[in-house]
């Protein structure tokens, strides 16, 4: 389906200063799975029907804002730093013989993971940090598919490269686009000798594991934040995530007690938020780049009626300052590898909203996109959140078992009665 046109590395227009050559991780940063966090951007451009025109802007574009992201054209050494060594990153254009909407109107997971430039799957300190994937649909349509590695950054960071390079793209200064803060190490002091992350890798490995969306409008959405509110553990007013989360959550355990037969023994299931802190903190870190979230975890007991709305929501309002200053001791024994490894047991959901993130305004001079996905990251029961094309909606795409997934869509099904 797809020919490629040019592969090559793309390295920072600028050679990066000798004082900027080593960018020390984070604790935070240590801690995370060596994958790659992928992203998406659709769009209908009549410039792009002639590929040559574009090409050379998004290649220059994107030398050139390297000069502010230099650690994504650096490379990986040791769990400890990013040799910031202008390697360069990975950048591929394809020509693709078919349709857009085919892949809007009806999303299939393995058509979708033909438009992201890497697998998402483990990746070793010789990988790329970031690749990028262009692909030129025959009637005009532009795909831009990223890739970048987790153990540099979160969903927020990358959010915050796109825009930057679509600001350089449209002929933005360097001084008019916000940089960033790399001094997240100042704030969450690395440990020496930690090892890749390395308790996820029997999460990858999972088999019969598939990735599948689900689309909450307004209106779902509003009939799911009254069933909780009505409820005998309601909160008041819940928020759109923390109702579909609450939602599917739910979901996930029932399929699990019918898949296990567990009736004798009580188990428990967490269900984790990843949190972000930077505007938590005091003072904020808004800028800041790289892994700069927490997980709010919720439990609740097998043998329970229900899901403790409540407890979420505690949770989430759990991660303030004073939380983050006990995540800031010296030994940093608040939140381990092992801690998180957990957190990816079956039994568990781990949640991740990228709702609201600022991807809708990724502009490279022809326009917004029409819609942003992600694909498949391979953790059983990992839920990532996405906004819809009108940002009023939420899109879950939910990792897990065929036989979970009949039992979240059924649930799903019947907010329509």
């Amino acid at each position: 389906m797809a020919m490629i046109i040019t592969k090559q590395i793309l390295r920072p227009s600028s050679p990066t200063p000798q004082a900027f050559k080593n960018h020390k991780l984070s604790y935070l940063d240590q801690i995370q799975a060596p994958i790659y966090i992928p992203l998406l951007f659709f769009y209908k451009n009549e410039e792009s029907k002639y590929p040559d025109q574009i090409s050379q802007r998004f290649k220059q574009s994107l030398s050139e804002i390297l000069t502010i992201f230099y650690p994504l054209a650096g490379t990986m050494r040791h769990n400890s730093f990013v040799d910031c060594n202008d390697r360069g990153v990975e950048f591929v254009e394809v020509r693709v013989h078919a349709r857009l909407a085919q892949f809007i109107q009806d999303p299939k997971m393995e058509e979708l993971k033909q438009l992201i430039p890497v697998d998402c799957i483990s990746h070793t300190d010789d990988d790329f940090l970031l690749l990028v994937k262009i692909s030129y649909f025959d009637c005009g349509e532009v795909v831009v598919g990223v890739c970048m590695s987790h153990k540099i950054g979160d969903g927020i960071s990358l959010a915050a490269f796109m825009n930057a390079w679509a600001a350089t793209c449209r002929g933005e200064s360097s001084s008019e686009i916000i940089h960033p803060s790399f001094d997240l190490a100042l704030h969450f002091p690395p440990k020496d000798h930690l090892s890749s992350a390395s308790s996820f890798r029997v999460a990858i490995a999972q088999e019969n594991i598939m990735t599948k969306r689900l689309v909450f409008d307004r209106e779902k959405l509003e009939k799911l934040r009254k069933r909780i509110a009505a409820s005998s553990d309601g909160v008041r007013d819940p928020s759109r995530v923390e109702a579909v989360s609450v939602f599917i959550w739910k979901s996930l355990i029932e399929a699990h007690k019918a898949e296990s037969h567990m009736t004798e023994t009580p188990a428990v299931s967490i269900a984790s938020h990843a949190v972000n802190l930077r505007p938590r903190t005091v003072p904020q870190m808004d800028q800041t780049f790289g892994n700069c979230y927490a997980p709010a975890s919720a439990v609740v007991s097998w043998d329970e009626d229900y899901v403790h709305h409540s407890r979420l929501r505690a949770a989430l309002r759990e991660i303030d300052d004073d939380y983050i200053n006990k995540v800031l001791k010296a030994d940093n024994n608040y939140l381990t590898q092992d801690q998180i490894g957990d957190l990816f047991k079956p039994e568990n959901s781990v949640l991740s909203s990228w709702w609201r993130f600022p991807v809708y305004k990724v502009d490279f001079g022809w326009g917004k996109p029409v819609w942003v996905s992600t694909t498949t990251i391979q953790y059983m029961n990992l839920i990532i959140f996405t906004s819809t094309p009108s940002e009023d909606g939420i899109e879950a795409w939910v990792t897990t078992t065929h036989n979970f997934f009949q039992v979240l869509q059924a649930n799903y099904n019947k907010l329509d009665t």
